[in-house]
C-alpha cells in the first residue's frame, strides 16, 4: 500500500465562539490548496481512495483534491481522521474497510498526522517532524499494522507541489 497523508490547508484562527471542528479553509487556504492539487495531479500521482476527517477544513481540503483529481466518488470521510483520533482505530478501519485499495490519501490535522507518520515509521509516536498546511507525505507499506510497518518515500512542502503546478 502506498499511504499519502496530506494535512489540511490554511484555515480560520481558533475562536471560542466556533467549535474547532467548524472552522473552514481561509480563501488563501482554498486558492493554495486548488495550486497543490494541480501539483499533485501533474505529478501524476493516482489514487484509489481519498479518506478525510469530517472537520470542515480538511472536508474542503479533501473536496478541492478530489475534485481537481476527478475522484468526487472516492472521496470518503473518517471520524477516526478527527483532531483527536486514535492510530490504532484508523488502522483497524483502514484494514477492514478499505484493505483492496492500494493508493490512499489521509486528509487531516496535526498534530495527529505527524503522530501517525512516526509511529508507522519507527514504532514510535516522537519523531519531530513539521507537517505544514498542505504538506504531503508518501510512505510505502508492506503490510499495515499497528508500529513500524512503513519506508518514507518522500516529504513534500506545500511549495515544493505548487512548484509542479501545470
Amino acid at each position: 500500500m502506498d499511504l499519502y497523508i496530506l494535512r489540511h490547508a490554511i484555515a480560520e484562527d481558533h475562536s471560542p465562539a466556533k467549535p474547532d471542528s467548524q472552522r473552514r479553509l481561509t480563501p488563501e487556504g482554498a486558492r493554495k490548496m486548488q495550486r497543490i492539487a494541480r501539483g499533485i495531479e501533474s505529478l501524476d500521482l493516482e489514487f484509489d481512495l481519498i479518506l478525510s476527517s469530517p472537520y470542515y477544513r480538511a472536508k474542503e481540503t479533501a473536496e478541492i483534491l478530489a475534485q481537481t483529481l476527478g475522484m468526487e466518488k472516492s472521496l470518503k470521510f473518517s471520524d477516526k481522521l478527527i483532531s483527536e483520533g486514535n492510530p490504532k482505530e484508523l488502522i483497524e478501519e483502514l484494514n477492514h474497510k478499505y484493505r483492496k485499495e492500494k493508493r490512499v490519501v489521509l486528509v487531516g490535522h496535526e498534530p495527529y498526522l505527524s503522530s501517525l507518520i512516526s509511529l508507522l515509521l519507527s514504532g514510535q509516536t516522537n519523531i519531530a517532524m513539521s507537517l505544514k498546511k498542505g504538506g504531503l507525505c508518501c510512505l510505502s507499506i508492506g503490510e499495515l499494522h499497528y508500529g513500524r510497518c512503513a519506508k518514507l518515500e518522500w516529504f513534500l512542502t506545500p511549495a515544493q507541489m505548487r512548484s509542479f503546478e501545470t
